[in-house]
């Protein structure tokens, strides 16, 4: 071991003046955080520490959190131009490239520090380094920097602070020689798996992966490979497209014939993963990220010659997101027994059935039926996913327990009023579509805030044909209610339905509401909450647990067998369904070690 790389005992041991020179540079010209922190030990894991210091800055009050923004230099600015930065903050521009900016390059960026300042009051603060830790692109610091001004303040206040601390991380990741080389492989897997996008998506750049396209094949054969490099004994792909690896059981509960103990019910399979479809315009973590981990922890098994107790199965679902067809979870739901085969006439955009769409794909409709798991040869399932949402981002938290899975319901409606002009119809005789529309949404914002684990949108809004001059005769919108528990969600929806007649009645209008779907709450079963549980706990990291307001493949496992997921905090505030979805290799690779860490669990048992 390198004499000169920091260890936790020697920071444990230190005086608190020694344990501030230890941490010196990792947060930039400022000594407090350090010495605050130090009151925070021992410090079990580095993960622990790197929390405990970002915890510090929450605590602090807004003027030294500013003093500490204002700390930073001003990327590609004066005292780089000076030679005037710390040896860290000159490394990162270095190897951002800031050094060799072009002159358009550096007169764009000092145009956008001189802007930043303005609108904030404190210099704009990236982690050039990157989620690989490579090193950010000028392109990309300059996309980020432009993007970024159009933030509110609060907002943007908090995001330089989440930049500080992943600035943090990094420096503290060099002191110690610790390299996430889990999460980096996890994160080049996921960039590789993003080339593949679907037309008029992949010529601007985009990632779209629908159901059975030549991109969603593309995918599948990538992920078979990388599962028969990682050493798995079994790679297929069933017949809906999901691919399918087996790691067989060994050690004392096995017999020779692994296989054959498995077929005897002698050992069983932990089931896990998630989906490799995407929605339109994607991040690259939705789905994935719940395949790539797993596949790396039969990666490691198989490096280091072991087999466990039980079987482990990755599935990676070919289909969850509904995009092509109406027809969601078809991957999940088809393990479930739940595959409605009227669904294989079901047509796309262009008028393609998915039966031809799967003939095409070269999968055999008539073993659709096989797929379904005999649910006694399964020890439950469990789901690695990226939160989607900004809850662990403002925790400082990289991982999260999820308790359950929201029940949802949908409604798409349309309220009918009477168009007519807006400058000659009175106020009082109006029979506006749209402004009872916009009572509701209001009516609907307030009765979700009302009460915990609830939320509800109106996502779609439209009025059709409509004209500035015109009072709306028709707005069609969409209701999507979901909660902790069926009873409060069906509450809620009882609520708005009941309001929307008060409004139309009121106002003389008609409206027509349909459900166009339901989905049950799905709590995580309790033991196998637990294994998460005590699988972040190893890594050093406190226990959050919270709901999930998306719906996921262990919705439907849920049904048939115990399932629990675990959450992965995402960048750029927790933002998912979009380009900017994003995950760090250091938070990649924490939740490759938790799910390793409930395979030690779950073996020992």
């Amino acid at each position: 071991m390198n004499a000169n790389l920091l260890t936790l005992d020697e920071l444990n041991g230190a005086s608190v003046p020694k344990f501030v020179e230890l941490l010196t540079g990792v947060y930039e010209h400022t000594s407090w955080i350090a010495e605050r922190s130090a009151q925070r030990r021992p410090f079990r894991s580095l993960a622990q520490l790197k929390l405990a210091l970002a915890q510090t800055v929450t605590d602090a009050s807004r003027p030294v959190q500013l003093a500490l923004l204002r700390a930073h230099p001003e990327l590609a600015g004066k005292a780089m131009v000076a030679q005037s930065l710390t040896a860290e903050s000159t490394g990162e521009q270095q190897r951002a490239g800031l050094t060799h900016c072009s002159p358009a390059e550096f007169e764009t960026l000092q145009r956008l520090n001189r802007a930043y300042n303005e609108k904030f009051g404190f210099p704009f603060i990236l982690a050039v380094r990157g989620p690989r830790g490579q090193g950010l692109t000028r392109q990309e610091i300059i996309a980020t920097f432009e993007r970024r001004l159009g933030h509110h303040p609060e907002f943007e206040l908090a995001e330089g602070l989440r930049q500080v601390h992943r600035v943090a991380e990094l420096r503290l990741n060099d002191k110690f020689g610790f390299e996430p080389a889990l999460g980096n492989q996890l994160l080049d897997w996921a960039r590789t798996l993003a080339v593949h996008s679907d037309p008029g998506y992949a010529e601007r750049g985009e990632l779209t992966v629908t159901y059975l396209s030549d991109a969603h094949l593309a995918c599948a054969k990538q992920l078979q490979a990388w599962m028969r490099e990682c050493g798995f004994d079994e790679v297929s792909t069933d017949a809906v497209g999901n691919v399918v690896g087996v790691y067989l059981p060994g050690g004392p509960t096995a017999d020779a014939n692994v296989a054959g103990a498995l077929r005897s019910g002698r050992a069983r399979r932990l089931l896990t993963g998630s989906h490799y479809d995407t929605v339109r315009n994607a991040g690259r973590f939705d789905g994935r990220l719940g395949i790539l981990a797993p596949m790396l922890c039969v990666r490691e098994l198989v490096r280091a010659g072991r087999r466990l107790p039980f079987g482990i199965e990755v599935v990676a679902f070919a289909e969850e997101e509904g995009q092509r067809y109406k027809a969601a979870f078809l991957g999940s739901g088809a393990l479930a027994g739940q595959f409605d085969p009227a669904w294989l006439e079901q047509t796309d955009a262009n008028g393609v059935s998915m039966r031809d769409a799967m003939l095409r794909a070269g999968l055999n409709v008539q073993e659709i039926a096989q797929i379904k798991r005999d649910i006694a040869q399964y020890l439950g399932f469990v789901e690695l996913h990226i939160e989607q949402g900004p809850v662990l981002n403002e925790l400082n938290l990289p991982l999260g327990v999820v308790t359950s899975i929201n029940g949802s319901v949908r409604f798409l409606g349309e309220v009918i009023g009477m168009a007519s002009h807006a400058g000659t119809t009175p106020m009082g005789q109006r029979r506006d579509a749209a402004a009872a529309v916009a009572e509701l949404a209001v009516f609907l914002e307030q009765r979700a805030a009302s009460q915990a684990n609830l939320v509800a949108t109106v996502g779609i809004l439209e009025v059709p044909n409509g004209s500035i001059n015109v009072v709306p005769g028709r707005c069609r919108f969409s209701l999507d209610i979901r909660a902790t528990t069926d009873a409060v969600r069906d509450a809620c929806s009882q609520d708005i339905q009941a309001k929307l007649l008060e409004i139309c009645e009121r106002r003389s209008l008609a409206f027509q509401l349909e459900q166009t779907m339901s989905a049950a709450a799905a709590p995580s079963a309790p033991a196998w909450q637990t294994r998460w549980e005590q699988a972040v706990q190893s890594l050093g990291l406190p226990v959050f647990c919270m709901p999930s307001g998306a719906g996921h493949d262990a919705m439907k496992l849920h049904e048939v067998m115990p399932q629990a997921m675990l959450f992965v905090r995402g960048l750029n505030a927790g933002i998912s369904h979009n380009p900017l979805e994003d995950v760090s290799n250091d938070d990649a690779d924490l939740a490759v070690r938790a799910m390793s860490e409930l395979l030690e669990q779950l073996s020992k048992h």
